[in-house]
């Protein structure tokens, strides 16, 4: 671990013991919105807000935009806390390094909604950027955590609704197993500083409602993954959702799934977030970034190809 890294992980773990003092939905909403003010976005990054099919959601625009690929991004949060600067952060990075726009989608959170509004919200912003002109071919789907689930969830869903797939989808942290049936989850409860098993059980139920937690669309995990585009997962070793990662990949695999699997030492939930000084971030975002530009590349040329 770099001695930055050390810092971020020994700053982040004295913050999310403060988090967790207080349960309340609403305390812990209103700490991370304090937390987030100290998160400053750079000058040329360029929000607009936007109806994306019913849904609101904020376009995240950087000057080295010079392809027509867009990123549709879905946050974490464990489905019940907003996005704010570090988020937007991380997307404005992703977006520069990728020469896209993205698009972050203020779907609904739980328990006040819970599954399938965050997924019914993700699917109809994907119709909503196709309604704009996006060539399928030219979007990818990202996210963080819960946000990875639900990028994997609406994959499955335009895939079972015969809808042409994004190009790609890249996934940090993904929370792929609601139940919490990984062994990490134990392993891991301790190193963990950010998640642990007892409040991800809880969180889980804030968004399955009455649903099965094995629902496939609620734990990805559980689904039949064949014909899902490119994916990359990327996870850190100090995470109870490290094996909601390493099992997700295997399954992948063995559907036919095109799948690279970044395992990153040391490293804590979404530590992308830390980017701005994380040299592992930095690097991670990079990669994420050359991932997203080869899907759209490479599909873009299939389609050319097809044209000739």
């Amino acid at each position: 671990m770099s001695i930055q890294a050390v810092i971020a992980s020994l700053v982040m773990r004295m913050q999310m013991a403060d988090f967790y003092k207080d349960p309340s939905i609403e305390v812990q909403r209103a700490k991370m919105t304090k937390y987030a003010r100290a998160v400053k976005l750079p000058a040329d990054v360029k929000r607009e807000q936007v109806d994306a099919g019913g849904t609101p959601a904020e376009w995240i625009i950087t000057p080295e935009i010079n392809q027509d690929g867009v990123i549709l991004y879905l946050h974490g949060g464990a489905y019940y806390l907003n996005y704010d600067n570090p988020h937007r952060d991380l997307v404005a990075r992703l977006g520069r390094q990728a020469q896209m726009r993205s698009l972050i989608l203020e779907y609904r959170l739980a328990p006040e909604n819970p599954f399938p509004a965050a997924l019914d919200d993700a699917v109809g912003a994907y119709h909503w950027l196709v309604d704009q002109g996006y060539s399928p071919n030219k979007i990818s789907i990202s996210g963080d955590s819960c946000g990875g689930g639900l990028a994997l969830a609406t994959a499955l869903k335009l895939r079972d609704e015969g809808v042409s797939l994004p190009a790609g989808i890249a996934c940090i942290s993904p929370w792929t197993d609601l139940t919490g049936s990984g062994d990490s989850m134990a392993s891991k409860d301790k190193a963990d500083f950010i998640n642990s098993a007892a409040n991800m059980n809880v969180t889980a139920k804030y968004y399955a409602g009455e649903h099965d937690l094995k629902t496939p669309y609620i734990s990805p995990l559980y689904a039949n993954l064949d014909g899902l585009p490119p994916l990359l997962i990327q996870v850190g070793t100090r995470e109870v959702l490290l094996d909601d990662s390493t099992r997700l990949a295997e399954r992948a695999r063995q559907a036919g799934v095109d799948v690279t699997l970044e395992i990153w030492n040391g490293m804590f939930h979404v530590f992308h977030l830390g980017a701005a000084i994380i040299p592992e971030a930095q690097k991670a975002v990079e990669n994420m970034a050359a991932f997203l530009r080869r899907c759209v590349d490479n599909n873009s040329k299939l389609t050319a190809d097809k044209h000739r």
